[in-house]
């Protein structure tokens, strides 16, 4: 089958549930498909979750809810398939994009009655074999990248890479009174084995790092009684909504993060971020901005630096390393003040 003129397509349902971090990869592809063809009614196709990444968005003109969800436990694959029956898009659109790749995301591609379904060639679980057309690329550049090839198959043109992302919501209740006016966020745990930092080393970083304030943000299952931060510092875990958080992400001074969504986040809408890669590969995963900073193997350096040497380095961070990271987040303060 034949790529379609996109002159030609007037609507296109994009299928990219999850997970956070890959749903702000695919951003800058969608914008870049709206820039192209301003005439594409535009879906996406989304876990409901992560749908305040996509509010207000104006490339879109509604916002499919995937209830992933629901269909974990007992019973889950009969949930899936009654929703799958009753799942239908009307009209259906002419095009889905699947940036998914997997074999539910192509099934739905399959179930919305689109004509054509696009997809890439690393696509996994068989998924390519739902799609109609397959788009080769290569398995060693950025996701952003990867994701940027689809649309470029699609007949996009040239644009720079942009991050349509929400401004946020102020924290309600958080704070006695008002949001500090300087503060560093700190986003320390992460659900991938050994990408956190221990309790201790979040303790050792609020300490070195004083007066300076500091608020630990992010998900993670922590007793309160066991992170017992000093005085400079705010425990904000599990207390911020994603809205909240972006807020706080686009006024924060710094922000120190483990390879994680909401790093992802930080580095689409400031250059004020140093991501911290254990086992992860940064460039391929690692903040997108070519000067954005990380953290590998001891070092602290530009994404573009870093070569297959030390990428490929698996070292946890030990206790010694949080202060030259605390030395180098101090250097940039110091810089953006003069």
């Amino acid at each position: 089958m034949k790529i379609p003129d996109f002159n030609a397509v007037h609507s296109v349902l994009v299928v990219k549930p999850s997970s956070l971090g890959d749903v702000v990869h695919t951003l800058p592809a969608v914008h870049r498909l709206k820039q192209s063809f301003p005439h594409l009614r535009i879906d996406w196709l989304v876990n409901p979750e992560w749908e305040p990444l996509l509010a207000g968005n104006s490339d879109l003109i509604e916002i499919v809810p995937f209830p992933r969800q629901s269909f974990r436990g007992p019973g889950g694959w009969r949930r899936y398939r009654e929703w799958m029956k009753n799942f239908r898009w009307r009209p259906p659109p002419d095009v889905v994009l699947d940036f998914q790749g997997l074999l539910r995301s192509a099934w739905v591609g399959r179930r919305s009655g689109a004509r054509v379904i696009m997809g890439l060639s690393d696509a996994r679980e068989g998924a390519r074999f739902l799609h109609h057309i397959s788009i080769p690329v290569a398995a060693s550049i950025h996701a952003v990248d990867r994701y940027q090839q689809l649309v470029t198959a699609c007949g996009a043109g040239p644009a720079r890479v942009q991050f349509p992302l929400p401004a946020g919501q102020l924290p309600v209740g958080v704070f006695p009174t008002a949001v500090p006016r300087d503060f560093v966020l700190l986003h320390p745990f992460a659900r991938g084995a050994e990408k956190s930092l221990s309790v201790e080393q979040v303790k050792i970083f609020c300490e070195q790092i004083a007066p300076v304030g500091v608020f630990v943000v992010g998900r993670a299952d922590i007793p309160e009684h066991l992170l017992q931060l000093p005085a400079n510092a705010f425990n904000l875990l599990n207390r911020t909504t994603l809205p909240e958080l972006i807020w706080l992400m686009r006024r924060g001074s710094f922000l120190v993060s483990v390879d994680s969504g909401p790093m992802h986040i930080a580095a689409a809408i400031s250059s004020r971020v140093l991501s911290i890669h254990t086992w992860s590969d940064p460039r391929l995963v690692g903040p997108y901005p070519a000067d954005a900073w990380i953290w590998k193997g001891g070092h602290i350096m530009h994404r573009s630096e870093a070569d297959a040497a030390l990428a490929s380095q698996m070292r946890q961070v030990e206790n010694a390393d949080i202060k030259p990271i605390v030395h180098f987040v101090m250097a940039r303060l110091a810089e953006s003040r003069r």
